[in-house]
């Protein structure tokens, strides 16, 4: 018996360039996200858990705030200070607000100032105003151009830095801190 001729198998088609192509544009993509997420992750992951270096600065700045009282590093020096750089039309800033306004209600006590460091360049009664909407009542002056190069440049709002006792910059968060890793960090800088 024999077989008839057979023709050998097709070895398959190798792929075409676009594919190639198209294969490493997800990579690369996927790679992008993952930094993309790392970047925004870790500072949280950080501030959350403790796990990470201090950010180690010594900023001194000075903030005059609405009502006319003028805070300093020195003056805050011994309390753990929150600055936070945000502005009136940036929405994660708003969303951060009522966290930084019950940390200064339930930590004031305990050595803890929320100062708010407005970007905000429309002048001093639309932030009053956009203040006594939302009930905001930590002290908030205007982020001048010494400050925000004291804090290393503010690139991004919101930015928050948490500062322990002894003016050390302990965390720096670029973007929306999350409540439960801010509440973290200010508890462990408080220890």
């Amino acid at each position: 018996m024999t077989e008839p001729d057979a023709e050998p198998p097709t070895p398959p088609a190798a792929p075409s360039a676009w594919r190639r192509v198209a294969r490493w544009a997800e990579v690369v993509l996927w790679i992008v996200v993952f930094v993309f997420v790392a970047e925004r992750i870790g500072p949280q992951f950080t501030a959350w858990t403790g796990i990470g270096p201090a950010q180690g600065s010594e900023p001194t700045w000075a903030l005059t705030t609405l009502d006319g009282e003028t805070l300093t590093s020195a003056s805050t020096r011994g309390d753990v200070v929150v600055a936070n750089f945000w502005a009136t039309w940036c929405g994660p800033c708003r969303l951060e607000m009522p966290v930084l306004q019950r940390l200064h209600d339930e930590y004031a006590d305990q050595g803890v100032r929320v100062l708010g460091f407005s970007g905000d360049a429309g002048g001093e009664t639309g932030v009053r105003a956009f203040l006594g909407e939302r009930d905001i009542t930590y002290p908030i002056g205007f982020a001048t151009r010494a400050n925000r190069s004291a804090f290393g440049g503010i690139g991004a709002f919101p930015t928050t830095f948490i500062i322990g006792r002894d003016g050390v910059v302990q965390n720096r968060v670029v973007g929306y801190f999350a409540g439960p890793a801010m509440r973290a960090a200010v508890r462990r800088a408080l220890e």
